[in-house]
């Protein structure tokens, strides 16, 4: 089913300080969007309030998925109408395995419905096999001992088993070196498709090497200042992000 995730004008405060400032963004199911801009333009804060973080205060706006509107669900309802995060720092817990973590957030989604054994035990394999990774992984406890490549790695695992409908991807790329960032990659490649909207945050070029957006917004002090193509990713490469911001203040950007 086509469906969109859409924000507009949102302003949303992180203990009375103002960071986004009138954000307008639609991804479409099937489309590939990469956000970019420096530290501390609001990119972090746009994915939490989406998906539902009480720290952030939603000041105006709305956001809503295939015409509902979100900011009136908590974050565990957002999520089962197909909305999904890929957290930048995965957080450890001992004790639970990847396996179990799995087959409990999948029935979660289901809206509590055990998962039955020998169907979880078929998605996992499927999965596992989708994205190279390998059967012992599944028995591991949750991002316990794991290198940032591991981590990242899961947040696509989790991703592949739960299939949403939009996935935001928050910085996928943070602290991993050019190996990882591949192996990243082509696991969201593997699972993009018609029926899975994706946003890509992140700072720099690499993972967009790999992962081709369809459309690129640059994010700056709060707002969306410029979108385009492939090309407009090499223009910041090469040039950074004070022109845009000098556009902005002038008024003169597009």
């Amino acid at each position: 089913m086509a469906g969109e995730l859409r924000v507009r004008d949102l302003r949303v405060s992180v203990e009375g300080k103002p960071i986004l400032r009138g954000v307008d963004l639609t991804v479409r199911a099937g489309e590939i969007h990469a956000l970019m801009g420096p530290n501390g333009s609001g990119k972090s804060t746009l994915s939490h309030a989406i998906v539902g973080h009480p720290g952030y205060k939603i000041e105006s706006g709305s956001v809503s998925l295939n015409g509902e509107n979100l900011l009136d669900l908590p974050a565990d309802a957002r999520a089962r109408l197909g909305l999904f995060l890929a957290f930048q720092y995965p957080v450890a817990i001992p004790g639970v395995t990847v396996a179990n973590f799995l087959r409990s957030a999948l029935a979660a989604q289901r809206g509590g419905a055990p998962v039955p054994p020998r169907e979880f035990k078929r998605l996992l394999a499927e999965n596992l096999d989708l994205l190279g990774i390998q059967e012992a992984f599944a028995s591991r406890y949750l991002n316990d001992g794991f290198s940032g490549g591991e981590k990242k790695r899961l947040e696509i695992m989790q991703m592949a088993v739960l299939r949403p409908r939009f996935a935001i991807l928050d910085e996928p790329d943070s602290g991993l070196d050019i190996d990882a960032v591949r192996t990243v990659a082509e696991g969201v490649n593997a699972l993009a498709g018609p029926e899975l909207g994706v946003l890509i945050i992140t700072h720099y070029q690499r993972i967009l090497d790999y992962v081709r957006p369809d459309f690129v917004h640059v994010l700056l002090d709060g707002r969306v200042v410029r979108s385009g193509g492939q090309e407009l990713v090499r223009e910041l490469e090469e040039r950074g992000y004070d022109w845009l911001r000098e556009e902005a203040a002038s008024g003169t950007g597009s």
